[in-house]
């Protein structure tokens, strides 16, 4: 299977761009000693797609994007993607 998609470019000085596909879902929860993800196809290519803006070359370590329980997120708690750098 070829899945193609468009990442946005993200410039030093204009911050990261981060797009969400219509009707995304994404849920997070902790059941006992594992982290469990979970999305509709949806939240699944936009988390995908935000993991690959994450992952171009230009970005610093450290930089992050965060998804806030009970907005972009169903879940107790936030999650913070972030980037570790090349």
């Amino acid at each position: 299977m070829l899945y193609e998609m468009n990442i946005p470019e993200s410039g030093l000085n204009e911050g990261l761009r981060y797009e969400w596909d219509f009707g995304f879902e994404i849920s997070l929860e902790l059941v006992e000693s594992e982290v469990v993800l979970r999305g509709n196809r949806a939240g699944l290519i936009s988390l995908a797609r935000h993991l690959l803006t994450l992952a171009q070359e230009e970005i610093n370590p450290g930089t992050h994007l965060h998804l806030t329980a009970g907005q972009e997120i169903d879940s107790d708690f936030d999650l913070i993607l972030e980037s570790m750098g090349p």
